[in-house]
């Protein structure tokens, strides 16, 4: 019990540290798990005992015999199937084949790459260099994510690393599969005769559970079969239900059965989406705070002095200097990516919680078989685990500044609100060339910006949850365009700092506007129109028009007789460099702005020249 619990304390303990200095969780956590495992053995209990123990040893211990295995294939289930939820078709319009090629060809170079450095510097069986370069093919999620939270990156160059960590999860787990099964049968002919059958029974069996359980699922959920209080729990059966169904037909196609099933329920017209998602993402949070714990835990001192050796930094320094930017350089040919940012790709490849517990599994059971140099399997794997995120938890923001893929000035717009105006307002800024997300906690409204094509999440403004969204990176300007000035006072207060580098403005109440109480400095978007004014006017005149101003004379004329028309209100200014500004931010500047090829946009009846 008490074991248990100091698992579950130490773990959110070490999230919380990770939180406070923007690190990876997984690093306190693995420090903590080889604290209270085999250093403690080692150095603090007289009894070279374990302050905690995960496998039962006759004498104590969390789990009997392959019990912490279980445990953790389930716990990564349920880890995978939420990073799958994540994972959303319109960010990879530009790096879809980047993609592609990273967990493919990218896999192969580092599958055999790592071998054969692991078999020169280590003098392994190639078995057992396969079986190591096959675990560290995966770039884990739980790892990646909080880096990629934390740095302000371009669009495509974060969509590239977060959909790798998610989709190369179950390829690396499957190719660590088909080596151990080499190895288990003893030999080329063994492998010859069931490896093809074994791949293909794993791809059909784990494609087709995640499909189908995931229609199925939105399905129910939709037409409310499944009561609201049971949404989340019965969410959370259904996911263990299609690991452990999927792993009965196909040994270990459980993994792809999740990740498959996560991004159709991720992309589907799901009403629930969000909470599900909160749900799955705080039961990650837990168990992978116990799972990096256990895994660490469960290594001997013994095993980690295997690796004091100078071969041991060469490997490392092998795969991350040479292997990854080698697969990142070949996956990345031909694409739009630019040499700066395959270069920050290469740079960030640390390993997660797949690796680390696929690697305990097979090390344990090839240790039981007395395989030689089984030994060596885990603490290699935890080495580039512990050394990557180490690596990369550290450096990361550096080098992105290094390379130059670090946004100094994001451009991209933040609109709190999805009505429609909100949405002719973002259409018109995407097809001038600008990034613009909307956020509202009305999914109908959600859907109709999704069904023009504008990138919209349903979040609720006053929660936390935003601040972490790694699509929102790049965000530089807020837009509070609400029905409720309230609520729009409060985003800008709340998210200006973050979201609203470059400029937050909001919309005027109708008592402000009466009395004359605002002004320019006080970041409204429109001086003259509440939201009931831009709705009705976008009622009767849904578009966005632009109509010619070459100096000031010709903008203030234009901008009044816009502003005594009940069924036009002006918008932005819009320059021969396509900048863009908001109205009233610019009534002191605004002579500097104007050239000879500039525009006044404004929401309504086209003007009659």
């Amino acid at each position: 019990m008490v074991e248990l619990a100091g698992i579950i304390i130490l773990g959110i303990l070490a999230q919380w540290v990770a939180w406070k200095f923007k690190i990876p969780a997984i690093l306190p956590l693995i420090l903590i798990g080889l604290l209270v495992g085999p250093i403690a053995a080692e150095f603090l209990n007289e009894d070279g005992s374990k302050w905690i123990e995960p496998i039962w040893n006759g004498k104590k211990g969390l789990f009997p015999g392959e019990g912490l295995f279980y445990f953790v294939s389930l716990a990564i289930s349920i880890i995978l199937f939420e990073g799958g939820l994540t994972l959303k078709r319109s960010e990879i319009r530009n790096v879809g084949p980047v993609i592609t090629k990273l967990i493919t060809v990218g896999a192969a170079v580092t599958f055999f790459g790592a071998a054969v450095l692991a078999r020169y510097l280590f003098k392994l069986s190639w078995d057992l260099c396969f079986l190591f370069s096959g675990l560290i093919i995966v770039t884990g999620p739980t790892v990646i994510t909080p880096i990629l939270r934390n740095i302000p990156l371009k669009r495509d160059v974060s969509a590239v690393l977060k959909w790798e960590g998610i989709l190369i999860d179950p390829i690396g787990a499957l190719v660590a599969v088909l080596v151990f099964e080499f190895i288990s049968v003893g030999g080329e002919a063994g492998f010859t005769k069931t490896a093809l059958i074994e791949f293909g029974k794993i791809v059909l069996f784990g494609t087709t559970f995640g499909f189908t359980f995931a229609h199925a699922l939105v399905f129910a959920i939709n037409k409310k079969f499944i009561p609201h209080y049971l949404l989340n729990v019965v969410s959370l059966s259904v996911v263990l239900l299609v690991f452990v169904e999927s792993e009965i037909f196909a040994h270990e196609s459980g993994l792809l059965a999740v990740v498959v099933m996560g991004m159709v329920i991720g992309n589907s017209k799901l009403d629930n989406i969000k909470e599900l998602l909160y749900f799955k993402e705080s039961l990650s949070v837990l168990l992978i705070s116990i799972l990096f714990i256990l895994l660490a835990a469960n290594i001997n001192y013994q095993d980690l002095m295997l690796l004091y050796r100078w071969e041991t930094l060469a490997l490392f320094l092998a795969v991350v200097i040479i292997i990854r930017p080698l697969a990142v350089f070949l996956s990345a040919q031909g694409s739009k990516l630019k040499v700066n940012e395959k270069m920050f790709i290469s740079w960030v490849g640390p390993r997660g919680i797949v690796a680390a517990g696929i690697a305990s599994l097979f090390g344990s059971k090839l240790m039981a078989e007395d395989v030689a140099g089984a030994e060596y399997i885990t603490p290699l794997v935890f080495m580039i685990v512990l050394g990557t995120v180490l690596l990369n938890a550290t450096t990361a923001r550096l080098f992105a500044k290094i390379s130059g893929v670090f946004l100094t000035k994001s451009e991209g717009i933040l609109i709190i609100g999805a009505s429609r105006v909100s949405r002719l307002v973002a259409q018109y800024l995407i097809d001038n060339g600008r990034h613009v997300v909307l956020v509202d906690s009305n999914q109908n409204n959600v859907n109709e910006a999704e069904k023009m094509g504008i990138e919209a999440h349903t979040e609720n403004i006053y929660s936390d949850t935003m601040k972490d969204n790694i699509e929102f990176s790049d965000i530089g300007y807020l837009l509070a365009l609400t029905g409720n000035a309230d609520i729009n006072r409060y985003a800008v207060e709340k998210f200006g700092a973050q979201f609203g580098e470059n400029g937050s403005f909001r919309l005027a109440s109708k008592a402000e506007l009466e009395n004359g109480s605002i002004s320019p400095e006080d970041g409204v978007f429109t001086l003259s129109d509440d939201f009931n004014n831009l709705m009705q006017v976008s009622e009767s005149y849904p578009d966005i028009r632009e109509v010619p101003v070459k100096n000031l004379e010709s903008y203030n004329q234009n901008l009044e007789s816009i502003k005594s028309n009940k069924d036009q209100i002006p918008l932005f200014l819009k320059t021969s460099k396509d900048v863009i500004h908001i109205i009233p931010s610019l009534d002191d500047d605004v002579e500097k702005e104007i050239d000879t090829k500039s525009k006044l946009v404004y929401l309504g009846k086209k003007i009659e020249i």
